[in-house]
């Protein structure tokens, strides 16, 4: 009998201890389903060991036929803290940014300039015809009549415009023109962390065509080559010509012109005709994307598929524009201003796990200091200049420097900041690596400051109670922009 329930009791407790693992591993599930998309970042987090942050500039440049694409060391150490690489192309007028597709997210400022951006998500309709052509379904498309050529269908082509933010999935086949009458500027921040990346930490694009020249393998800041022509080829060139040309279905001439690297063309490249595409009315368009309604030519496909995931990809928002809307997420009259882009803004970036603001401060005006809650910032100075300052957890000051115009640099997340715009003011960019950025701030109306009773931080910092009183509402009804004061209390 005693046996019998000595084996008993080492059952229950095997099942015990059984649902205790269990119930373990589903509470660590969870708790890494609430880091989101970004799987990796808590590991590579560890790589933020970080003694000292400084601004800088592109290391590497590569000259194409039609622009310039300039690159950012995804190997300094702010940048491997944060997972990105970041990289800024100019598309010189009437050139085209050749098709590519790559492991990563990325999240497109469009700095300067106009164009257009299509971007091929596999299995999506092709909703858009050339030259207005009635498409019938089972039919060839016809000639167009005295041209002697078909007509097109394609996927959606967007307008991007100055002050977009611009949603490029992983995985996803893009390219870029510029019609508009000026060089168009697009700064792009990469997240090599994100799960969708699960090759390495390197920044790299497949391209479908063109390809780096020799000259592209310039030389860094510090005299190490970067092997940047064997991260950016065209794909093709390495296929058998007759398997392509049977995959195909056409001439094995025309693979191999595919094939041909012309790297002397480079990866912008000039268009020697003007290109014609069908793309939605575009003031109508920009309403209705305002608005969050249907654009035309894609009514009858979000019909079709209903609520799943066709719709939630194909027909989803890739952009929106954070400098003509009428009114700022953060607005004071005598800071500045600053305009958020989310994932409530923008629901794509829920899928991609990131973020961008644009800011504006006035002459001498000041950032409250603060630290990000759930994300990195990597901020990009426009126009302008400032002095920045940041500290790590030892309370060591990694940064305190003045940043200017083109310069970018890394925010890490939890390291307390603050910005002072200089006389000419200062306008920027951060992009985060969290789709919905929280804020912690240490001064102002909304501060973790402000909301501690007086007699914590009359003990805490050994000040009076009217000192402590004053430490809280000093700063009035000011929040995350403060106005530059006269004098020092």
């Amino acid at each position: 009998m005693a046996v019998t329930t000595r084996v008993l009791l080492a059952l229950l407790l095997s099942t015990f201890l059984l649902s205790a693992t269990n119930a373990v591993r589903d509470y660590q599930g969870r708790q890494a389903g609430q880091r989101g998309e970004r799987g990796t970042r808590l590991t590579d987090a560890q790589q933020c060991r970080l003694t000292r942050l400084t601004a800088s500039q592109p290391t590497n440049r590569i000259e194409s036929e039609g622009g310039v694409t300039e690159l950012w060391d995804e190997n300094e150490e702010q940048f491997q803290c944060a997972g990105v690489a970041p990289m800024r192309s100019v598309i010189r007028r009437n050139s085209l940014s050749l098709p590519n597709f790559h492991p990563m997210r990325r999240l497109v400022y469009i700095e300067r300039g106009q164009g257009l951006i299509g971007i091929t998500y596999p299995g999506c309709a092709e909703t858009f015809q050339s030259q207005s052509q009635t498409f019938q379904a089972g039919r060839e498309p016809r000639e167009e009549r005295g041209q002697g050529r078909r007509s097109d269908q394609h996927q959606k082509v967007h307008r991007i415009r100055q002050g977009d933010v611009v949603a490029l999935p992983a995985g996803a086949a893009h390219w870029c023109y510029n019609d508009g009458e000026e060089e168009l500027v697009a700064v792009s921040v990469n997240d090599l962390n994100h799960r969708s990346n699960q090759l390495d930490q390197n920044l790299r694009a497949f391209y479908l065509a063109g390809g780096v020249p020799e000259s592209g393998r310039q030389q860094t800041q510090a005299g190490q080559r970067l092997q940047s022509r064997q991260r950016f080829q065209n794909i093709f060139r390495a296929f058998d010509t007759v398997l392509m040309a049977e995959a195909f279905n056409i001439p094995a001439e025309i693979v191999r012109r595919m094939q041909e690297e012309q790297s002397e063309r480079g990866l912008i490249v000039n268009v020697r005709e003007g290109m014609r595409m069908i793309r939605p009315d575009e003031e109508e368009g920009e309403f209705e994307e305002e608005q969050g309604r249907p654009r035309r030519g894609q009514q009858w496909w979000e019909e079709a598929t209903g609520n799943g995931l066709e719709e939630n990809i194909c027909t989803m928002k890739i952009r929106t524009n954070v400098e003509h809307r009428t009114q700022a997420d953060i607005f004071s009259r005598q800071a500045g201003k600053i305009n958020h882009v989310n994932r409530q803004k923008l629901p794509i970036l829920k899928y991609m796990d990131m973020s961008a603001s644009k800011g504006t401060l006035y002459p001498n005006a000041l950032m409250t200091p603060h630290w990000s809650v759930n994300g990195h910032c990597v901020v990009y100075v426009q126009r302008g200049e400032a002095q920045v300052q940041v500290v790590d957890h030892s309370g060591q000051q990694v940064m305190n420097d003045r940043v200017n115009q083109g310069e970018m640099f890394v925010v890490p997340q939890y390291f307390a900041s603050t910005v002072r715009a200089g006389q000419n003011g200062l306008e920027f960019v951060v992009w985060r690596t969290s789709s919905e950025p929280m804020n912690s701030q240490l001064a102002g109306y909304t501060s973790v400051i402000r909301a501690m009773p007086v007699e914590v931080l009359s003990n805490a910092y050994q000040i009076s109670p009217n000192e402590a009183q004053r430490l809280k509402t000093n700063r009035g009804g000011e929040s995350f922009l403060l106005s530059p004061q006269r004098r020092s209390f």
